[in-house]
């Protein structure tokens, strides 16, 4: 059945009202008739099946058939901090960490970065919610990745400490200078290895993940992370695209912690 993430107000006891260009796309896209099922999201994590009615192109009318709650979200929440990058790579971010399972994305302007106006980011935010949500409904999540103002550095490295879990902070050094063996630790020696104070609560159920924009994070960038207690970590001796890191990243934690079986 086809899936659309709807506003919680649309929903009204047993009925379902959908509007502007979802039922459009009901209506003349997909043209679905009266007696055909759909099922929307309200975002909370319930899936309601939903018999259609009425299909109008400006409105569609249904009555609720069933309610379950999806059983999709991974239970390892992975929150993405990438690098502002070119407009399609980070949509690609985007589209394929809401697939993979990232539960929320906080664009950060880096020293590196393409775009450091706040603003400027701030105005593609419309788009980047809406290849969200058709990623959602695409790939059967129960909920929509969250996604945060854009941010700079710091106070996006101050937010992750805050936060319960883990924070890692993805580098492979400076090519101008030496690297020492600690600035190398491995991803999955991080997951497996929990500092003394976490071993109660570990493989961590919060994850934080930093990703610098197209040509990396600086030197000084790491420092500043480290001094907010984010650990650095390599994803081997091969260097990845910006928008590559974060989806290796992420599928590698699912899998080492058993979000893929």
């Amino acid at each position: 059945m086809h899936r659309f993430f709807i506003p919680e107000d649309w929903i009204r006891s047993n009925t379902v009202t959908v509007t502007g260009p979802q039922a459009h796309q009901i209506a003349r896209v997909l043209r679905m008739q009266p007696g055909d099922r759909i099922v929307v999201l309200d975002n909370s994590g319930w899936e309601i099946e939903t018999r259609l009615v009425e299909v109008r192109p400006d409105a569609v009318q249904g009555e609720v058939v069933r309610r379950s709650l999806a059983t999709t979200e991974p239970r390892t929440k992975i929150a993405v901090y990438q690098g502002i990058l070119r407009s399609k790579n980070f949509e690609l971010v985007l589209q394929k960490g809401t697939e993979l399972g990232v539960v929320e994305v906080v664009p950060v302007i880096a020293d590196r970065c393409v775009v450091s106006d706040l603003e400027a980011v701030e105005k593609k935010r419309q788009r980047w919610e809406w290849i969200i949500q058709e990623a959602a409904e695409q790939c059967r999540r129960g909920r929509k990745p969250v996604l945060r103002p854009a941010v700079l550095l710091p106070p996006a490295c101050e937010r992750a400490r805050h936060g319960a879990g883990l924070s890692m902070i993805f580098w492979e050094g400076d090519s101008n200078q030496p690297q020492k063996s600690e600035d190398r630790t491995t991803m999955r020696s991080l997951l497996r290895t929990p500092p003394p104070s976490s071993k109660k609560n570990w493989p961590p159920l919060t994850i934080s993940l930093f990703f610098g924009p197209e040509g990396g994070f600086a030197p000084e960038e790491i420092s500043l992370a480290e001094r907010y207690g984010l650990l650095p970590a390599t994803l081997g001796p091969r260097i990845l695209r910006a928008e590559t890191a974060a989806l290796v990243a992420v599928s590698a934690i699912l899998y080492e912690l058993g979000d893929l079986e």
